[in-house]
Order: C-alpha cells, then sequence, then structure tokens
C-alpha cells in the first residue's frame, strides 16, 4: 500500500507519527471560524503509477483566527495564503496550521499525492484480465486529504470544480458533468456545495453506457474487461434507476438536483457503494459476470435506490457531523428496502431484508460496543467509521418503517420534504428532522426518540408458556440509569403441530409492562412477532424449537419463515437452543425455501455452526443432502437451483464428489460450472486437503481475473499446510503488498476449515495475532486496518484460552480505536459460541 506520510527529502515535510483524526471540538470550532466558498482543484494522473500531481486553490472566508488545513501528501511544494508563501515544514500529522485574519483569503497548495491501492483516497487498480489501470476516488471520512488540501469535515460545504490531466485513452467522469476540451484534458462542471467527503473521480479506460431519463442524463461504466457483463445487465440497472428517480420525485416532490446521474462499478471497492452526487461508486462485483441468484440481483437493486436515496438524505441534506449518521444511513437503508419493493420488479426487499440484514443489526445492538441508532457518540472521524454497522443500518431502518406507521406516510413524508428544504445543501441535526415532523403535524416526538432512538440496546421478547405470559427484558444499563420503556404492537401466531402459518390463529399483543399476560396453548407452536414489525430480539419457547421444521415446511409465507430463522438464531446466540436443532431446520427448509435469499444469506450461518453440533460430520452430510434434494427439486438453471447448489458445494465434505462437479460430472440438470462454481469448489477442495498449490496456480493462470486473483488467494490460504497459513500471515504483516480484497480473503482462508474447526497448522496464529495487532497501524490504515483485523481474527478457534487472549489484546491502552471496537465485537461473538459449547456440548 502507498504511504500516505509525507517522504523526507528535498521538498518535502517529514511528518513524524500518524496522521490525526479531526475530532468533534475541534471541527466545532472551525466550523465557527470559516465558510468556504469554492474548492478548485487541478489534478494530473499522468506523472508516475504511484503518485499525481494535485494543486487545490480554496477561496475561505475567517472571522479571524488560527485554524488548521487538513493535508496528507507524499510530498508537499508550496503552500501560498493570499499569494505569501507558507514554510511547507509546518505540516504535521496530517495538518498545515493557518493563521487567517478576518476576511476573504486565497490558499493554493501543490502537492504530490499518492495512488492507493486500499480503496480510500485515490485507487489505482490494474486489471490483472489484461493489464489495464483503472483509478476512482474514495474521500470518504478522512481520506479527502490524500487527494487534494480541504477543511475535512462535513459541514464545510462548498462548490467544487476539477480540471484533470489523463493518459489520452481513458475516460473521466465525477461529481460534475466531465468534457473533453483536449485530448487527455478534461474540465468538470462546478457542482452543487458538497462535503469533502463526497468529491470523486472516476477514470481509466472504462466501458462506458449511457442514458437520459425525465431530462437526467444517466451513466454507467465498469473496466473494459466487464464490458460484456455490463452491457447484459445495463437494461437492467437502467430501468432501477428509472423507477427509483419516479418514486423519488413522487415521493418527496423535489427533483434531483445534481445534474448527471452516473453509476460506475469500480474495482476493490471497500463498501457496498457510496453516494457521491452526480456519481455514485459501486463495487464492480455487482456488475455480474458469472450466473447469480435472484437474492444476489435484489440486493442490487436495493443498493441502487439505497444510493439514490441519499441524493435527498445526505446529500441535499448532509449531518452537521457524524454522531447523527443515521440520518444518512437508516434512512437510505428505509427508502431503498421501500422503494425496491413498490416499484421494481424485485417486490420481495423486505423478505430479503429480514433474512440479511436484521440479524446484522440485532447482533450489533446486542454487542458490548452498542451505541444508540442517534447521537452514537463519535467524538472524532476515525471513531466515527466504525458506527457504519447493523445499528446505524438495519435497527435505524426498523425503527423508521415503525415512526411511519405511527405517524402515517402523509405526515412522515410531509416532515422529510420541510426538511430538505428548510437545509437545502447545508446541514442538520437529528433535532432538526423531529422539529420537522412535529411541524407537519407529529405529536412530540421526544419520548419516542428516548426511547427507539437515544437508548441503545434491543429488548428481549420470550414467551413463558407456564406462566402464562409475554416477558419484555429491557438491556442493561448504566448503574443508576433507567432502563427504556418502550411499548412493542407485535402479534403472537399459534398454529397446531404440523400446521403452516396459514392454519394458524394470529393474535394482536401490546407489550408495555415487564410482562403481560397472554394464553397460548400446551403444544403447538407460538411465533412472536412473525412479521417482525417490531425491533427486539425475539426467542422461540422449548415447545416451539422442536416443532419449527414442521411450520416451515407447511407455511407459503416466506416473511414467516425469515421470522422463524431470526428467532432461531437468536435462541442459539443466547445458548438458549442447540444448533442442532438449526440443522434439523435447515434440513426441512432448504427443500421448500422459494426465496433464494434465504439460502444464500442464511445457509452461511448455519454452516458456521455445524463445529458446535454433536455430530458435525453427520450434520453436514445431512445438510449436503437436503441441498441437493432443492437443487434437483428446482427449475433447472434457476437462480433458486444455483444457491441450493451452492449451499451444497457449502456442506460437501466428499472430495471426489467436488471433483466430479468441476469436472462437469453428476452435476443436477441445469447447472453449468461457470467462473464463480468453480472457484467455489476450488475453495471448498483446498479447505478440505484436496487440492495444492500448483492446481490453484493453473486455475488462476487459465482465467486470470479479478475474481480469479480474490478467490485464488481464499483457496490457497485455506490449504491445510504451514505453507498456506504463512501465505496468509504474509499479507497481514505487510510482507507482501496486496489490494484490500485480496487481504480479506487471505484472512478468510487463514481460518476455513473442513468441518471440525481449525486446522492444527493454523492455532500457533492466534498468539501471533495478538502480539501483532498493536503494531498493525505502522502497516494498515483506515478502513482496511478494522477491515484486516476483523478478517484476521481467530473466529474458529472457540476455546477458553483464546477468548481470554483476545479479551487481555482488546484491553490493551495503546490499541487504535477501530482496532479495538472490531476485537471486542469478534470476542464477544467468540464467547457466545463457547457458551454455546458449554450449554449442549458439555466442554468446560
Amino acid at each position: 500500500m502507498p504511504d500516505q506520510s509525507p517522504a523526507s527529502g528535498p521538498g518535502s515535510a517529514a511528518e513524524p507519527g500518524r496522521p490525526l483524526s479531526l475530532r468533534r471540538i475541534e471541527a466545532v470550532h472551525r466550523a465557527d471560524l470559516l465558510e468556504v466558498e469554492s474548492y478548485d482543484l487541478t489534478l494530473d494522473l499522468t506523472t508516475s503509477e504511484e503518485t499525481f500531481d494535485s494543486l487545490t486553490r480554496i477561496v475561505v472566508t475567517s472571522a479571524g483566527g488560527r485554524t488548521f488545513l487538513d493535508l496528507k501528501p507524499t510530498s508537499l511544494r508550496s503552500v501560498h495564503v493570499d499569494g505569501a508563501p507558507l514554510d511547507v515544514a509546518l505540516l504535521q500529522r496530517g495538518r498545515l496550521p493557518l493563521d487567517l485574519p478576518a476576511g476573504r483569503h486565497e490558499v493554493v497548495v501543490d502537492a504530490v499525492m499518492p495512488f492507493r491501492n486500499d480503496g480510500e483516497g485515490l485507487h489505482r487498480s490494474v486489471d490483472p484480465a489484461d493489464g489495464r489501470h483503472y483509478v476512482y476516488g474514495m474521500s470518504f471520512m478522512d481520506a479527502a486529504p490524500t487527494v487534494f488540501a480541504c477543511f475535512d469535515q462535513p459541514d464545510l460545504k462548498a462548490p467544487y470544480t476539477l480540471h484533470v490531466t489523463a493518459p489520452q485513452e481513458w475516460t473521466v467522469v465525477g461529481n460534475g458533468a466531465a468534457t473533453q476540451v483536449e485530448p487527455g484534458r478534461w474540465e468538470l462542471a462546478t457542482t452543487q456545495p458538497l462535503s469533502t467527503y463526497f468529491v470523486t473521480l472516476v477514470a481509466g479506460p472504462y466501458h462506458v453506457v449511457r442514458d437520459t431519463h425525465d431530462g437526467i442524463p444517466l451513466g454507467l461504466s465498469a473496466r473494459a474487461s466487464l464490458a460484456g457483463a455490463l452491457e447484459a445487465d445495463a437494461e437492467e440497472l437502467l430501468t432501477l434507476t428509472r423507477q427509483c428517480f419516479d418514486e423519488f420525485h413522487r415521493l418527496f416532490g423535489i427533483r434531483y438536483p445534481f445534474g448527471e446521474y452516473h453509476q460506475a462499478f469500480v474495482p476493490e471497492f471497500n463498501a457496498g457503494a457510496m453516494e457521491n452526487p452526480g456519481c455514485v461508486t459501486f463495487r464492480d462485483t455487482l456488475v455480474f459476470s458469472s450466473r447469480t441468484t435472484r437474492g444476489m440481483r435484489t440486493q442490487r437493486a436495493i443498493t441502487v435506490a439505497h444510493e439514490m436515496a441519499h441524493q435527498w438524505f445526505g446529500n441535499i441534506v448532509t449531518p452537521r457531523w457524524w454522531d447523527d449518521l443515521w440520518l444518512n444511513e437508516s434512512f437510505a437503508e428505509y427508502m431503498g428496502n421501500r422503494v425496491t419493493a413498490s416499484v421494481t420488479q424485485f417486490d420481495e426487499a423486505w423478505v430479503l431484508n429480514s433474512f440479511q440484514r436484521r440479524q446484522w443489526g440485532l447482533l450489533a445492538d446486542q454487542r458490548p460496543t452498542t451505541h444508540p441508532v442517534a447521537g452514537n457518540g463519535a467524538d472524532d472521524a476515525l471513531e466515527a467509521l466504525q458506527s457504519f454497522d447493523g445499528i446505524s443500518y438495519a435497527k435505524g431502518s426498523a425503527i423508521l418503517r415503525q415512526l411511519n406507521a405511527r405517524l402515517g406516510d402523509d405526515v412522515f413524508l410531509a416532515g422529510a420534504v420541510d426538511h430538505f428544504t428548510r437545509h437545502r445543501f447545508g446541514n442538520a441535526t437529528m433535532h432538526d428532522l423531529l422539529g420537522s415532523w412535529e411541524r407537519a403535524g407529529a405529536a412530540d416526538l421526544g419520548t419516542f426518540s428516548d426511547a427507539w432512538l437515544t437508548t441503545a440496546g434491543p429488548d428481549l421478547l420470550e414467551v413463558d408458556r407456564t406462566a402464562g405470559v409475554l416477558r419484555r427484558t429491557a438491556p442493561a444499563t448504566a448503574e443508576g440509569v433507567a432502563p427504556a420503556e418502550r411499548t412493542h404492537a407485535v402479534s403472537l401466531l399459534v398454529a397446531a403441530p404440523g400446521d403452516g402459518a396459514e392454519g394458524g390463529s394470529v393474535h394482536e399483543v401490546r407489550v408495555d409492562a415487564a410482562q403481560v399476560p397472554v394464553t397460548v396453548p400446551d403444544g403447538g407452536v407460538v411465533l412472536l412477532d412473525p412479521v417482525e414489525a417490531t425491533w427486539a430480539a425475539t426467542l422461540p419457547d422449548a415447545t416451539t424449537v422442536p416443532l419449527l421444521p414442521a411450520l416451515v415446511s407447511a407455511t407459503e409465507d416466506a416473511r414467516v419463515r425469515a421470522a422463524v430463522w431470526n428467532q432461531l438464531r437468536s435462541g442459539v446466540h443466547h445458548a438458549r437452543v442447540d444448533p442442532d436443532a438449526a440443522v434439523d431446520l435447515a434440513e426441512a427448509w432448504l427443500p421448500v425455501e422459494t426465496v433464494d435469499a434465504g439460502l444464500v444469506y442464511t445457509f452461511p450461518w448455519v454452516l458456521s455452526y455445524l463445529p458446535h453440533t454433536s455430530d458435525p460430520a453427520s450434520s453436514a452430510d445431512r445438510l449436503q443432502e437436503a441441498a441437493l434434494v432443492a437443487a434437483r427439486g428446482a427449475e433447472p438453471g434457476s437462480p433458486l437451483q444455483l444457491a441450493a447448489f451452492q449451499s451444497a458445494i457449502g456442506a460437501c465434505r466428499a472430495a471426489d464428489l467436488l471433483v466430479a462437479w468441476l469436472g462437469g460430472e453428476r452435476l443436477p440438470e441445469g447447472v453449468d460450472v461457470d467462473l464463480e462454481l468453480r472457484w467455489r469448489l476450488l475453495v471448498r477442495l483446498a479447505a478440505l486437503g484436496a487440492t495444492d498449490r500448483a492446481a490453484l496456480d493453473a486455475a488462476l493462470d487459465a482465467e486470470p481475473t479479478a475474481v480469479s486473483r480474490v478467490e485464488h488467494t481464499r483457496a490457497v490460504a485455506s490449504l491445510p499446510t504451514a505453507e498456506a497459513k504463512t501465505f496468509a500471515w504474509e499479507r497481514l504483516t505487510g510482507a507482501v503488498s496486496v489490494p484490500n480484497y485480496e487481504l480479506t480473503a487471505a484472512g478468510d482462508g487463514l481460518w476455513r476449515s473442513g468441518t471440525d474447526g481449525p486446522d492444527g497448522v493454523a492455532l500457533p496464529y492466534v498468539q501471533e495475532f495478538a502480539a501483532l495487532v498493536p503494531t498493525l497501524p505502522d502497516v494498515h490504515s483506515g478502513w482496511v486496518l478494522a477491515t484486516a483485523v476483523e478478517a484476521f481474527y481467530p473466529r474458529s478457534s472457540v476455546t477458553a484460552g483464546t477468548v481470554a487472549a483476545m479479551t487481555t489484546l482488546a484491553a490493551r491502552d495503546d490499541l487504535d480505536g477501530s482496532v479495538r471496537r472490531r476485537l471486542l465485537d469478534a470476542t464477544d461473538e467468540l464467547t457466545h459460541r463457547l457458551a454455546v459449547r458449554r450449554a449442549f456440548r458439555g466442554e468446560d
């Protein structure tokens, strides 16, 4: 990865120590002092493959006083304020001090900036398929200063004008419409006021598809090697975009105000997508070059709608600081699902949300690192990055859905429109939005906000048949702090043994106390909140658990099947339900599930618990057979069949069968082994020790695509050999520098196991990991630092010794905040899994 700190040498500024992260108190002071009028950026991408030239002109008005400019160059040539030079040696730890008298000033910074390969700043990637180079900008959170000099905080918005020099064969797009004024020189139109973290540039020999809709120029782009796949997906993507624009315009009555709407699918992107106005960036794995499931297409549709929702929630109005992150992400999550379900072909969006996102949010909300939806306490920018989690997305979305049901659509939308209108192209807070809703006709929302938005943790709901009550247990709070008094409006589905949901009866229950009386039968299923109308962790009772396989086999309601899985998963997480029950449920469910998203997003969780079942090998064989039954029973060539066959691969322990499938033999009718399936099979063979490095290298050489390169890394690291684990480890230590996707794949492979837990050759890396982690910020930074810790965490070493070692590690006071957060979360998960083993496998 390119060095982000300035190098010592002629014309450079020596900068001891890591760059500082902006603290909130500093942002408040700087916003009081400055008003930024404009940015003018000149970028030359042709100077080398490692760096580019960046010339920044900022016009700013100061109230008079000292502040600083954010800047993280490779070398700093010059800085001028109103034409007078500043000493470049003043740059320290990413900050250049400025003393600006009251009045209007021009700041000009001439710097050399690093191309990066960690998915941040200006990321440069080489496509292994054809050797072509691609660049894209990701300025999010604190990466903008590695692209241009700036006052890097969300509430110092300004218009941007870009001038770009690029290789002549490249195409350039960005926030403003790009025009090639001569070969290799591009001028981008001045934007509306933007926060620094929205500024992007996408440049390279991209394949571009263009269209228009309702007066809005539309564009799609992807690497040249994906041109065929992009062309195949273009009509679906453009149709989604048209439908979503029409619906957002109908709902809000405020037109998209940022000119062009380009959707760029870029390589090695850390997030799913980034909502940069005018030029949204997506990870290019969302351009499907192999056959894929409907669940993956539905998730892509939701992502498209999510980023479009951000054009209003986040881009027209931006949070003043990151403690109101939910004003961006919770709304985009809610509106993305809502709009996808209501106006596109992917009307099962909310079902996918239940299968994929709900447990993500519930687990995050029960971790020791839980935080409120709003007012998350982020004191600095890097700490705030860790709050882009299941709470800010899934929980926040669920709370907004509850609020919409309470207020009604008219009041809910009128409040949003008032919010956009009052703060257009500016910044706002939670209290600003609550005020907008109250003006639109909502009652005082203070009580709602206190209970649902600013109090962390979910309530736990469970039925006690013996006592005839439904119990609500509030999350633990600090000493002396009263728990939130939340009211839940839920239903109980009661069904006789063997009946589906359609044959049961539904009882509405208002949970407004620690326990409320309910009448339930002695036998039969009792399913809490089957349509997941409230935010709570719901647990199945002991009588219900063994009846769930019959329920899912008989019911036609996919929402109920998803709710069953979420409740069983919560039960296993809390060591109330034996993982054997998950195998029983999956065995009955696989052949009857009709929404392939369930298989895509739930079955990997089942596989992760196989080592904790009473007979892992037998459990795996049962699941493989059930998945094959599902694959043979599905329509040949259908996405559902593909999802079922992927599940069969994941459970398969028989190397000879995997080899046969790899060779195109013994496959269910309709299954063809394409690139994605081929690597899925190779990774599974590697984990079982049934292939070798030479065979994996040959597979990469045969199809040297970006997908192949990442999956080759995953497969090699999965081999149960000391050499393979060294291969993975060298990528974490930086001994071998690789892009972000390959780094994550190496960590995944290091701890991948055949069936019964980690391979013995990986176990020494528990202590190696503990020793290395405190030094990782010297090797990795930003988004990738936390991702690397999560990827290489010894997740399959479920022992008291590993829990103790990781707990001690997380308690060190010299850890980066993002590292500590990932350690705490991963160790909490390990602790829960150890509790499961103790409760059901009798282990100490």
